[in-house]
């Protein structure tokens, strides 16, 4: 058996143990979501379609990842008007495996996330929570503290260490503005040795965590190795 479902604005082919990404779903791995868009179900040839979705019909999914796609970059450029505009974009994703397709109304074997509340019920239970835990706070202020203070340090260092000295101007680099030349030197890259030393481990780092395309870092390794003999 097979489903067409909708989900992110696209439409999926799916069927039981199915492997998919779709865009980002708010759920954990593990959790099981409900996607209710059905638009046909059919086994063979005996197909039935819906209008738009089907009545009663129900496929069940297991989130097995979240993560993100490449980066996909937009690039305008007007002639003779010296107007350049470069953007980034990343778009996350969730990866599920095709648990159940549900007809008639059925109820799923597994149970699916918790949705979450609406935001009044959240304000409440925030107030109560806070209520309960004032005593314990008060407790263990002092002990959490020091805690908190190193998580904040950790969540703030660099990518990389930045070497002493003057830094180099990177928007020499074809490529790079001043806007990603900040965003590099935030991250301790700031000479264009650091750029010609770039190992692929360095690459897909700065990949993973900044918004910037293996392919460009790559590009301006290759420039960054002319200039540092300069």
């Amino acid at each position: 058996m097979f489903a067409v479902i909708k989900t992110g604005g696209k439409q999926y082919r799916v069927a039981a143990n199915d492997l998919l990404k779709i865009e980002k779903v708010e759920a954990n791995v593990g959790d099981i979501v409900e996607i209710g868009h059905v638009l046909a179900h059919g086994e063979g040839e005996n197909v039935t379609f819906g209008a738009p979705f089907v009545d009663g019909a129900l496929v069940t999914a297991e989130v097995v990842e979240q993560g993100k796609n490449r980066t996909v970059i937009a690039f305008k450029k007007r002639r003779r008007q010296n107007s350049r505009r470069k953007i980034g974009h990343r778009q996350l994703l969730t990866t599920v495996r095709i648990s159940e397709i549900l007809l008639g109304g059925a109820k799923p074997t597994k149970t699916a996330a918790v949705k979450a509340p609406k935001k009044e019920a959240k304000a409440e239970l925030a107030s109560e929570a806070k209520a309960e835990a004032a005593p314990k706070e008060a407790k263990t202020k002092k002990e959490a503290a020091p805690k908190d203070d190193a998580n904040a340090v950790t969540a703030a260092a660099p990518l990389f260490k930045a070497p002493k000295g003057e830094p180099d101007d990177l928007t020499v680099i074809k490529g790079i503005g001043p806007v990603a030349a900040k965003d590099l030197a935030e991250q301790g890259i700031i000479t264009f040795a650091q750029l010609a030393k770039l190992t692929e481990k360095d690459v897909a780092k700065i990949d993973e965590h900044m918004p910037f395309s293996a392919d460009q870092i790559k590009d301006w390794r290759e420039q960054a190795k002319e200039l540092a003999k300069k």
